[in-house]
C-alpha cells in the first residue's frame, strides 16, 4: 500500500473524525451508536439479554489492536511499534524514505493510535459504565479491565494521556492529561476495581454466564479473566519498576497473590477472535507487499536455531539469500521496494491453533509473558515470584507449547548466542551489517545461569521473553525501552534533525495533530507533564534508560 492511499484513507476515516471530538467528550466513529436504542426496543427491554452492555465491548476487544481495516492497524502498530521492536520492517520507502522508520515522525500517521483509542475504546466503555450504572457490576468491571488493557498500550506510545479526565471539559475549552504516573496509578485502582467483582465469581462455580454471547476472548469465563487482569496488573507493574519500585512492588505482589493466579499455559493466551476479519497483518504483508520480517528477531531465531522460526517466518526468496530466514534492518537507504521484497516475510497469521479456541484471531498476551514477568519479578525480591530460573525455564517451556514444540534441547543449550546480520542488499555495501564485536550483538546464550550477573539474568529474560511475544511488537517496544533489551540494530539513516539521538533509539511518538489543532491547552499542560519537548528522543515517565 502506497503513502498516498494511507494519507487519503487516513485522513478521510480518522483524522477529520476525531478533530474536535474530545472537546464533545464524545471521541467515537459510533459513540451515537451505544447511546441508541439501534433496535428500536427500549433500555429496559435490552438489558434482558444485555445487549445495550456487552455490544459496545465487542467493539472494543476487537480495537485494542484494530482488526480491520488493515490500513487503520497499519498506522495504529505497524509503523510504530512492530517496526521500532525489530519485530518487522517495510521494504517500502514511503515518502522518499522520510518516515517514521528513520525517525522523520509523520503526522498524517501518528495520530491514528490516538484516534482509535478515544473513538473505539474509551468512548463505548464510557456508554457501557453509564449504562450498567451500579445495577450491572459484572460489566462494568469487565470494561475497566479491557480499557486499561487497550490505554496502558497508548500511553506507552505518548506519554500523558486523557484517562481520568476523560469527558470532562474545561472552562477554556480544553481537557487534561494526565502524567503517565497518574495515568498508570489509575491503571491500577481499574484493575483493582475489578478484580473486587470477578474474583468472586471467579471462585464460584455457579456464577451466570453472563459475559458469553459477548466474550471475544474467554468465552465468559470469569477464572481466565482475572487470570488476564492478574497478569495485565502484575505487566504494569514491572513496567514502573525502575522509576517507582515502592508502588510497583506492592501493585506486583498483590497480583501475585491472588488466589486464582496468574495465565499459566497456552489456554489462558489473550487471544481476540475476529471471526471472519482477515489479519491485517496478511494483508499488509501477502496484499500490500509492506511489511517483512525484523532483522534482529531473525538474527536470535537463526543464532539460537530456534525451532519457532518457521512458525513466524517465511524463508526468504531473494536470490541474495533464498531459503535463509533474514529480516530487513529499519532505518536504512532504501531506493525501491523491490530491493528488500523477496526478504524473509512473517507468517500467514494465525499461525498456530488457539488452545481456547479461537480459529482466527489477534493475540496480546500469552502465558509464556506471565512466566518471564514472574521471573524478572523473583530476580527483583517480590515475595510470591517463586524461582527465577524455574520461572524462565517455565517461560520458554510454555511458549514452545503453543506452536506444538518441545524446549528440552533448547533450554540446554549454553553455547549458541545471536546471529551476526550480513545484507548483502545494502545501497552501500556493509552499511548494514551488524557483526561481532559491534556493541548492538548480543551474545547472551539460552541456558539459565544461577552464577550470572544481575543484568545478564534480566537480558537472559528479556530477550526469550521479547522472542515469545511476537507478533505484539508494541508490547516488545515498550519492554526494549524500560530495559534495553534485547540488543536492537539502530538507525542507519535518522531524519530527526537530532531530536532522536540514533543511539539513544526513539523513545515515544508525538503528540497528535489533532489535539494539538483542537485542544491546545491540554497539550501544552501534557508537554509539561511529559518533562521534555513533544519529540520522539524524549523518554517517557517509567523509561529511565
Amino acid at each position: 500500500m502506497n503513502y498516498s492511499t494511507i494519507k487519503k484513507r487516513f485522513t478521510v476515516a480518522g483524522f477529520a473524525i476525531l478533530a474536535g471530538s474530545l472537546l464533545l467528550g464524545g471521541c467515537t466513529k459510533r459513540f451515537d451508536e451505544y447511546n441508541t436504542n439501534p433496535f428500536g426496543i427500549s433500555n429496559e427491554d435490552l438489558a434482558a439479554d444485555y445487549k445495550l452492555l456487552g455490544q459496545p465491548l465487542v467493539q472494543v476487544q476487537q480495537d485494542i489492536y484494530v482488526a480491520q481495516p488493515a490500513w487503520d492497524t497499519q498506522l495504529q502498530q505497524n509503523l510504530i511499534g512492530d517496526n521500532y521492536s525489530g519485530y518487522m520492517a517495510s521494504p517500502t520507502p514511503f515518502l522518499g524514505n522520510q518516515n517514521n522508520m528513520t525517525y522523520a515522525l509523520v503526522d498524517g500517521w501518528n495520530g491514528q493510535p490516538w484516534a482509535d483509542a478515544y473513538n473505539d475504546v474509551m468512548a463505548p466503555v464510557q456508554a457501557v459504565l453509564k449504562n450498567a450504572g451500579t445495577q450491572y457490576p459484572v460489566f462494568s468491571a469487565w470494561a475497566k479491565i479491557l480499557r486499561v488493557e487497550a490505554m496502558h498500550r497508548l500511553s506507552d506510545i505518548y506519554g500523558p494521556i486523557i484517562y481520568s479526565h476523560y469527558g470532562q471539559v474545561n472552562s477554556d475549552g480544553s481537557i487534561t492529561y494526565d502524567s503517565q504516573k497518574d495515568a498508570y496509578y489509575a491503571f491500577f485502582t481499574d484493575l483493582d476495581s475489578a478484580l473486587a467483582v470477578f474474583t468472586p465469581l471467579a471462585q464460584n462455580a455457579n456464577a451466570p454466564k453472563t459475559l458469553t454471547n459477548f466474550d471475544q476472548v474467554y468465552g465468559g469465563d470469569f477464572k481466565e479473566w482475572v487470570k488476564f487482569a492478574n497478569t495485565l496488573k502484575l505487566r504494569l507493574a514491572i513496567r514502573i519498576s525502575l522509576i517507582d519500585p515502592t508502588k510497583a512492588q506492592a501493585e506486583g505482589e498483590a497480583a501475585l497473590a491472588n488466589p486464582i493466579g496468574l495465565m499459566t499455559a497456552p489456554a489462558d493466551n489473550f487471544n481476540v477472535n475476529i471471526g471472519t476479519f482477515t489479519h491485517p497483518l496478511n494483508t499488509m504483508n501477502n496484499s500490500w507487499g509492506d511489511c517483512r520480517f525484523g532483522a534482529p528477531l531473525a538474527s536470535y531465531l537463526t543464532g539460537y536455531s530456534d525451532p519457532r522460526a518457521p512458525k513466524y517466518a517465511v524463508p526468504a526468496t531473494d536470490p541474495a539469500v533464498a531459503g535463509k530466514v533474514i529480516g530487513v534492518r529499519n532505518g536504512i537507504n532504501i531506493d525501491a521496494k523491490g530491493r528488500y521484497e523477496g526478504y524473509s516475510q512473517p507468517i500467514t497469521f494465525p499461525n498456530y491453533s488457539a488452545a481456547n479456541g479461537a480459529a482466527n484471531f489477534v493475540q496480546l498476551m500469552t502465558a509464556a509473558e506471565a512466566w518471564f514477568l514472574k521471573a524478572e519479578a523473583a530476580l527483583r525480591g517480590w515475595a510470591g515470584a517463586g524461582n527465577a530460573g524455574t520461572d524462565y525455564n517455565s517461560g520458554v517451556t510454555q511458549s514452545f507449547a503453543q506452536y506444538g514444540l518441545d524446549a528440552t534441547a533448547y533450554l540446554a543449550d549454553a553455547t549458541s548466542t545471536c546471529a551476526q546480520y550480513i545484507d548483502p542488499k545494502a545501497i552501500t555495501p556493509g552499511q548494514n551489517d551488524i557483526t561481532t564485536g559491534s556493541p548492538y550483538l548480543s551474545t547472551i546464550t539460552i541456558k539459565w545461569d544461577n552464577s550470572a550477573t544481575f543484568a545478564q539474568k534480566l537480558e537472559r529474560i528479556i530477550t526469550q521473553k521479547y522472542i515469545s511475544m511476537f507478533p505484539d511488537g508494541q508490547e516488545a517496544w515498550s519492554e526494549f525501552r524500560r530495559t534495553l533489551y534485547p540488543k536492537l540494530y539502530p538507525n542507519v539513516v535518522n531524519f530527526s534533525n537530532g531530536s532522536i539521538p540514533t543511539a539513544k533509539f526513539i523513545r515515544r511518538i508525538n503528540f497528535a495533530l489533532s489535539e494539538r489543532n483542537t485542544n491546545p491547552n491540554g497539550v501544552a499542560d501534557a508537554v509539561k507533564k511529559l518533562g521534555g519537548p513533544d519529540t520522539g528522543g524524549t523518554p517517557l515517565w517509567w523509561d529511565v534508560n
